[in-house]
């Protein structure tokens, strides 16, 4: 009988000790979600980080970009993601080429800048921008 009794005290801190230790580590529960669009048109990816002119994140910046592609060029897809609070923002399904580069447009008040993208080059492209009032 006493083997039954400490059986069932022992394994249920044997089970939520294994549960602890093999639960997966929750690094990222701090971090907020980046945003994602999916073009869903190729398999490449454009990530931006957007500061203003002192280094911070710049929270809800907008990435805009107009797509054209298929039989010469008539469909388009225009795309916009909001940046979060860390300043970032993803695309991904970006076209794998491309006849021109892609032209993104990033906007914040009044300011914006433009970056380009050839994705025949670069298909996994990490854009560092900073937006300054002039």
């Amino acid at each position: 009988m006493s083997v039954r009794r400490f059986a069932s005290a022992v394994c249920p801190v044997l089970v939520l000790a294994a549960i602890t230790i093999c639960a997966p580590a929750s690094h990222a529960a701090n971090e907020p979600d980046i945003p994602t669009v999916d073009a869903g048109i190729g398999s490449c990816r454009a990530d931006f980080n957007v500061k203003d002119g002192s280094g911070k994140p710049l929270y809800n910046a907008k990435i805009n970009i107009t797509i054209k592609y298929g039989f010469m060029n008539m469909r388009k897809a225009q795309l916009e993601a909001p940046t979060n609070t860390d300043g970032r923002a993803r695309f991904t399904g970006l076209p794998n080429f491309s006849k021109r580069p892609l032209e993104f447009v990033i906007t914040s008040g009044t300011v914006s800048k433009k970056e380009i993208d050839d994705p025949a080059s670069n298909c996994n492209a990490t854009f560092n921008v900073t937006l300054r009032v002039h």
